[in-house]
């Protein structure tokens, strides 16, 4: 059993309605009875339900955050497009930031230094995604993209309490596959190598109700960011609940 403070990061992607908020009702009712308390759950909803959700959660320990947003800090000509004043307008608290997802789809880091940078400005709290591909794993640039990502992404930035780190191979991301405990180990002893400050790891990539066993036991690891399994009350409840026990 742990006795580390986790977090415990719920991405929903592009999923879930007004109905899907019941889901919810499910994870607040297990965080008041859970005995431990060393846990932080944070959901990161679609843009549409970041309001309700975060009136849903008013005065438990849940916390509500955006999946993405624009680095643009005022408002403007950019149709379609939502910055960091908005969401936390709306109740979000965290922004995830260069999810792998949205660097296949153009998102430079530059780009992410810029949506770091004034999601902070607005008093978010960043969690900020790193993670090298198949090719690179195999050809063993994990070390070297991961510090590309993390000086390039970081630049100019104050660490502190306000950033996270999320370490998500790309490969492994609703492929099924985990690393080695091992490599994960290694890698993100690798990722606490390059900070002086004390920021908090999580990792995310298929996590799931059946290898939280397995990832649990990796001490240097704070906590998990749940993809799919986390659109499942019951399965994040139970992910939460085996990493305690």
């Amino acid at each position: 059993m742990t006795n580390k403070y986790m977090y415990f990061v719920a991405n929903w992607k592009m999923f879930g309605d007004f109905k899907s908020l019941k889901l919810v009702n499910k994870v607040i009712s297990f965080s008041k009875k859970f005995k431990s308390s060393k846990f932080k759950i944070i959901y990161l909803p679609p843009t549409t339900l970041i309001c309700p959700m975060a009136q849903m959660v008013k005065n438990t320990k849940i916390k509500v955050g955006a999946q993405n947003c624009h680095h643009q800090d005022n408002y403007g000509a950019e149709t379609g497009s939502i910055n960091a004043k908005m969401v936390k307008g709306v109740g979000a608290k965290y922004v995830i930031l260069g999810h792998s997802e949205n660097r296949e789809n153009g998102e430079s880091d530059k780009l992410i230094n810029q949506k770091i940078k004034t999601a902070l400005k607005n008093k978010l709290k960043v969690i900020f995604c790193i993670g090298e591909k198949i090719k690179d794993k195999r050809n063993k640039k994990t070390k070297s993209v991961l510090s590309k990502q993390i000086k390039l992404g970081l630049k100019g930035v104050k660490l502190d309490n306000n950033i996270i780190i999320a370490y998500e191979p790309v490969w492994a991301i609703g492929s099924g596959m985990i690393p080695k405990s091992n490599d994960l180990l290694n890698a993100i002893d690798f990722i606490k190598s390059r900070f002086k400050q004390n920021l908090k790891i999580l990792y995310g990539g298929s996590v799931n109700d059946k290898n939280i066993n397995e990832l649990k036991t990796i001490h240097n690891i704070d906590g998990f960011l749940v993809g799919g399994a986390s659109q499942n009350s019951k399965k994040f409840i139970d992910i939460i609940k085996k990493t305690y026990n």
